[in-house]
């Protein structure tokens, strides 16, 4: 029979069941949430998710163990070692006959026993070798290297993400507005059918409505096409599963901002920080390069158990004689002559250092150019975009004045056709203007080195 305090237990146990498969529930929508995603949110997936960057990850982790590698080469080299030799043959030697009584011959004398074995250790250790020391200062300048890499595809990723995010808000928002003239001429299609019914119009005007309300719903669809391709580039970038549904927040923003092309400064550009490191590096492989010329000193040590009997040494007991053996050397080696091949490879150093001194200069001009040229697509932006919300605005008053005159028969069809097209276009255009101007906008942040605030 089961007792209270079974049962009692029992429960305990569903209970902590319960709890364990409700928090990871929990935990599981959490992880799928991709509703109302703000800009950080998307940034903070992709930089969790995406696979580039995972690589780039990796290649610096990966990075710290060739390090360690390097660093082997400077610390004591320790190696245990053991044989066994059977010489079933022994090697003769051949004697004068006087040292066996017997003048005026040769005899030959079998040397050495049969079994010989030994157990030991040696180590060894780099006193001095300047290659070795400049090699350490390669892989930790490599590693630097490494982690500039995963920087620079953490900002390539971040411009992809940010730019696909901004022109998915504004498809969106030419989707609402094709879908508000959409809803107008359907309500003038609808009030055209009536006066029609009643002979108060033609066909032809009717029919004119009809195609305009086609023409718009196929413009919608295109247009809703365009968003799914869009929304798709940004899932696959931010490393979000392509069945995920996933929707952006409306409240963000595209104010103006006024002082984003202050201070800039190229040398915060992770591209100008990863030409000086390779540089720093081609001048470690320089002075690598010229240790070539330099002696080394190695400390070697050896120390050994030997055994030697003409039975299997480990069961003759007494009849193995074992005995220590050791050793310590200093080791010095002295380059001399190499047929030039230093020479050769130090010249090579020096105009490889020459290439990347060029090559920052390059980059240099081309980094202040993006910087003058972003700032005057700001520039041509923000007037482009004063422009169209004025002439959106226009748009607007005229479509509206000339709707009135048209329900009151002072206006064409025509007119009214012309001035609903109108202001779309202005609206589109104007939505158009504030993605140009979110593009140069990033461009500046990316020209300034700054694009990794934008997840701040």
């Amino acid at each position: 029979m089961i007792n209270k305090k079974q049962i009692k237990s029992v429960k305990i146990g569903c209970l902590t069941l319960l709890a364990i498969v409700f928090i990871n529930r929990e935990s599981f929508a959490q992880q799928q949430n991709y509703n109302n995603l703000t800009l950080k949110d998307v940034l903070q997936i992709a930089l969790n998710t995406n696979h580039e960057i995972k690589k780039a990850k990796l290649n610096v982790e990966n990075s710290k163990y060739i390090t360690k590698e390097v660093w082997a080469s400077a610390l004591p080299n320790v190696v245990g070692n053991g044989g066994l030799v059977h010489s079933p043959l022994l090697q003769q030697s051949v004697l004068p006959g006087e040292f066996f009584g017997q003048p005026g011959t040769s005899i030959l004398v079998a040397l050495g026993q049969k079994w010989n074995t030994n157990i030991g250790v040696s180590v060894s250790q780099v006193l001095f070798n300047q290659s070795v020391f400049a090699g350490l200062k390669a892989a930790r300048t490599s590693q630097e290297l490494f982690e500039l890499q995963s920087s620079l595809t953490e900002e390539a990723i971040i411009e992809q993400v940010t730019s696909i995010y901004y022109a998915i808000l504004i498809q969106q928002r030419k989707i609402s507005v094709v879908d508000t003239t959409i809803s107008n001429t359907q309500k003038t299609l609808d009030i055209a059918i009536t006066q029609y019914e009643n002979g108060l119009i033609k066909e032809l005007d009717k029919n004119r409505l009809k195609v305009t309300v086609s023409n718009l719903k196929s413009q919608h669809q295109h247009l809703q096409n365009e968003l799914d391709i869009l929304v798709n580039q940004l899932k696959l970038i931010a490393g979000i599963p392509i069945a995920e549904t996933i929707t952006l927040s409306k409240t963000e923003s595209f104010k103006k901002n006024e002082t984003i092309a202050e201070n800039v400064n190229i040398s915060n550009r992770t591209e100008m920080m990863m030409l000086e490191t390779q540089q720093k590096l081609l001048q470690i492989e320089l002075q690598a390069t010229k240790a070539g010329r330099y002696p080394t000193l190695t400390l070697n040590g050896n120390y050994s158990y030997q055994g030697l009997s003409d039975e299997f040494p480990y069961t003759a007991g007494d009849k193995t004689n074992w005995f220590d053996v050791a050793s310590i050397s200093l080791n010095l080696r002295i380059p001399i002559f190499n047929g030039f091949a230093t020479s050769s490879k130090i010249q090579q150093s020096k105009i490889a250092n020459q290439k990347i001194q060029e090559d920052i200069a390059l980059t240099t001009n081309h980094l202040n150019f993006a910087v003058a040229n972003a700032k005057n697509q700001i520039e041509n932006s923000l007037i482009t975009l004063n422009i169209q919300k004025e002439n959106v605005e226009l748009a607007r008053e005229v479509a509206s004045s000339i709707k009135v005159n048209y329900n009151n028969g002072l206006a064409s069809l025509n007119d009214l056709l012309s001035s609903e097209t109108s202001l779309t276009e202005s609206e589109n255009n104007y939505l158009m203007a504030m993605l140009n101007y979110k593009i140069a906008e990033i461009e500046l942040i990316k020209a300034a080195g700054n694009l990794k605030n934008l997840i701040k």
